[in-house]
This record gives C-alpha cells, structure tokens and sequence, in this order.
C-alpha cells in the first residue's frame, strides 16, 4: 500500500515537471522570434483625410434675431370734455400729417371765441377814445387852459384801457385754442389703429380716440453681444454699416437698411448692447412687432486663411490642427481661431500649403504615422476635399 502510494507522487511530480518546461521553452522561442523581426510588434499607419487651406476674403457677418418697431406711434387723445360729432377717417387708413380725423361740438367753444372778440373791440374803443382825449387835452395844455394833472390823469386812463385791451387780446387767443381743441388733425403720417369711439359718444382727455403709426421708414431693434462692440463701433466710424432683414414667412424675402443706432451702454445683467436699423419701408412687408432675422457685415477679412472647423482640435493645452508631412507623419500645429462662419473658420499660425487633416485626427498623436484615405488619393490634384461653404 505504501509502494502503491508513493509511485503516484513520484509520477504526479514528473507531470508538473515536465509542463513547467515545456511553457518556459515555447515562452522563449515565442520570444526569440519577436526579437528577429525587430519591428513586429509597430502600430499601423492612421487612415486620414486632408485639405489644403484656402485664400479668401471673407465678410465678419453679425447675426440676431430683431423686432420691428416703429419710429414713432401716437395715441390721440382729446384735449377737452366734449361729445363726438364726426369720424373722418376709417380704421386701418393712412393719413398724412394735418388731414382732419376727428370732430367734437364746438357751439360753445365758438361762443365765447366771439365773446372775446367783442371784448377786444370794446376795449379797443376805449383805447381810441383816450388816445384823441389826451391829444385834445395837450392842446389846451399849451394854451394854459388846464391844468398839467388832468393832461397825468387822461394818460393813466389809456395806459390802463391799453393793458385791458392786451388782456382781452390774450384771452381770445385762450378761446381760439380751446376753439381748435374741438377739431383734431393727424400730429404725423401713418396707419390709423382700431377707433374706440362712434359720432356722439361722450369724450374726454382720458379717452383714447385712436392711434396713428408710422410705417415708412421703420426701425428693427436687435442685441448684439457686447464682444462685437469694438467692431461695430469701427464700422460705424469708417461709414454706413448695411444690414440685411430676413424674412421667413415672405420666402426668404430680403429687406435691406442701415445701421441708425447703438447703445449707450451694455447691458450688465445680459451682456448685451441694443441696436437698431432703419429700413425704407414703402411695400409695408415689415410690421411692427413683428419678429425677424437680422444680420450686418461688420468688416471684411481679406486674404484670409480658411480651413473646416472639424479639423480644429480644442484641448487643455490650446487650439490646434494636425498636418501630414512628406514623411507620413502627423504635426502639431497651433493655430488661433479668427472667426468662425457655418462650416469653416478662419485662422492663423499656418503658412496656406500645409495637408491640414481632417477625418482621423482623433487617433493622432505628434509623429504618428498616418496614409491618405482612397477618396482623398483619387482626388489629389483636384479640388481640395472638405472646401469651406
């Protein structure tokens, strides 16, 4: 039993033996011939695509969402309590500044108009009626045949009846103005709003009548970020700043105008600075309150170095591209991002013959080796791939 027993460990041992041998033998002969090869265990090259970066002006568009808001919009109230007793115009009309619109009872404002002018005749009899008095009584003066104080006493009595008359002169000028109250005419051109009220209703200065917006030409009030502030400051200075009104539910109909107006100061909570562009608008395709897209070409970069903004890498370390060398191999470059429109962006810190790449450039590091993609081998020597819009 114990023989039995101690030739199944002898040959339990030989087992375990015998497999450590064999694994540290194939082990080295796996390692030797990794060692032959030299280069058999290098990563493959990164398939790439790549452009050619383009020379081109491009114009620094601004762009905003805006309201169109009229220049200027009143609401006509009357000046006197009164009863209504004609409406001259309709609701939605255009008026011109001046054409009568309303017209209130005006029987008691023109009596006392006539009473104020009767006033002024009499007191201007009275007046004449000194004037020839005192004439008479300087004659007699010079005769010796009054005495000088009743000569004072007649020029008080017309200095008076003169301030009388000047008084009575201003209050039929008081009546004339209460008078015109009662007819009111258009204060300026535009569309009439909805009238709130019918021949013979009851007005006050409280009620509005109705009002009259100007539509031509108008405004459309936008907001810009405070970072386009220094640009459209040097726009304005160097001469008009053009933009461009989209309208979405017209086609896509373009209005064009100027720049009129910006801010005096930016907005602290938003960040942001109001503007405002006057546009011509004699077809009345825009309306006030109405929402539309704006944009304003600041300035134009010229010869500006264009590349696509899927090829720009942003990272801790800064704002780079990749680029294929002869050599097959993948560079670095640090760039600056100029300004970015759709697709592409406009850039600096590239000479313009750089193979910047583009799809691919995730698995790259510096000195990767990288080989063109078949479609970007079919079209070397054509047009570049990936040309910005």
């Amino acid at each position: 039993m114990k023989k039995t027993s101690l030739a199944i460990l002898v040959g339990a041992a030989l087992c375990i033996g015998g497999g450590i041998w064999y694994f540290n033998h194939q082990s080295g002969s796996q390692s030797g011939a990794g060692g032959k090869g030299g280069k058999g265990g290098a990563q493959a090259p990164t398939t790439v695509s790549v452009v050619a970066p383009l020379r081109q002006d491009v114009p620094m568009v601004l762009r905003a969402n805006g309201s169109v808001m009229p220049i200027s919009s009143v609401d006509l109230h009357p000046q006197t309590t009164s009863t209504l007793t004609k409406v001259h115009i309709r609701e939605g009309q255009f008026v011109k500044q001046g054409e009568l619109m309303f017209t209130l009872d005006a029987r008691s404002e023109h009596a006392n108009v006539d009473k104020a002018q009767a006033q002024v005749l009499r007191d201007r009899a009275s007046v004449e009626d000194f004037e020839r008095q005192l004439k008479r009584s300087k004659d007699l003066l010079s005769k010796n045949f009054i005495a000088q104080g009743a000569v004072d006493t007649l020029q008080s009595q017309l200095d008076a009846a003169r301030a009388l008359l000047a008084a009575d002169q201003a209050a039929l000028r008081a009546a004339q103005v209460d008078s015109s109250y009662t007819v009111l005419r258009a204060p300026q051109s535009g569309r009439v709003g909805a009238i709130n009220v019918y021949p013979g209703s009851l007005v006050q200065p409280a009620t509005s009548l109705t009002s009259i917006t100007q539509l031509d030409p108008i405004d459309v009030s936008f907001t810009l970020p405070e970072s386009s502030l220094s640009g459209l400051l040097a726009a304005q200075k160097a001469g008009e700043v053009p933009v461009t009104a989209l309208l979405s539910d017209a086609g896509g109909k373009q209005l064009e105008g100027k720049l009129s107006f910006i801010d005096n100061a930016v907005d602290p909570a938003t960040g942001v600075i109001k503007v405002k562009a006057r546009f011509n608008n004699g077809g009345t395709d825009l309306w006030p309150g109405q929402y539309v897209n704006t944009q304003l070409t600041v300035r134009t970069l010229k010869d500006a170095l264009v590349i696509p903004q899927n090829a720009i890498i942003t990272s801790t370390t800064g704002t780079f591209v990749y680029s294929m060398e002869t050599d097959n191999t993948a560079r670095m470059r640090k760039i600056a991002r100029v300004y970015a429109f759709g697709p592409s962006a406009v850039v600096t810190g590239l000479a313009g013959d750089e193979k910047v790449i583009v799809d691919g450039k995730q698995n790259l590091r510096p000195g990767s080796k990288v080989r063109l993609a078949e479609k970007n081998k079919a079209a070397d020597g054509a047009a570049p791939q990936g040309k910005p819009a």
